[in-house]
């Protein structure tokens, strides 16, 4: 599913426009972007947790030449699944 795809589902189930879905979608996820970029975790109870995980400097490999290079520290997002979502996702229904 893309995001055109997800504006018209929830535009029909929830009986709202297209235009009106869409700025639900792009303030959700700006809403959790700032957050993020807060330092802040973002849970949603029986979805998941949005947070910013540490990845520390390291060396790495130029696959074309076997040249060793470095890699820098960056803040990369994460999202680890709520347990009811899991479950539903596990499940054969």
């Amino acid at each position: 599913m893309n995001k055109a795809e997800l504006i018209d589902k929830i535009a029909k189930d929830a009986g709202v426009t297209k235009t009106q879905a869409n700025d639900a979608i792009d303030s959700f996820t700006d809403s959790i972007i700032a957050t993020l970029k807060k330092g802040d975790r973002v849970t949603l109870v029986g979805f998941g947790t949005f947070s910013v995980s540490e990845r520390a400097a390291r060396n790495g490999r130029n696959p074309q030449t076997g040249e060793v290079i470095k890699i820098k520290a960056r803040k990369v997002p994460k999202f680890k699944a709520g347990k009811e979502f899991s479950t539903k996702i596990a499940s054969k229904k």
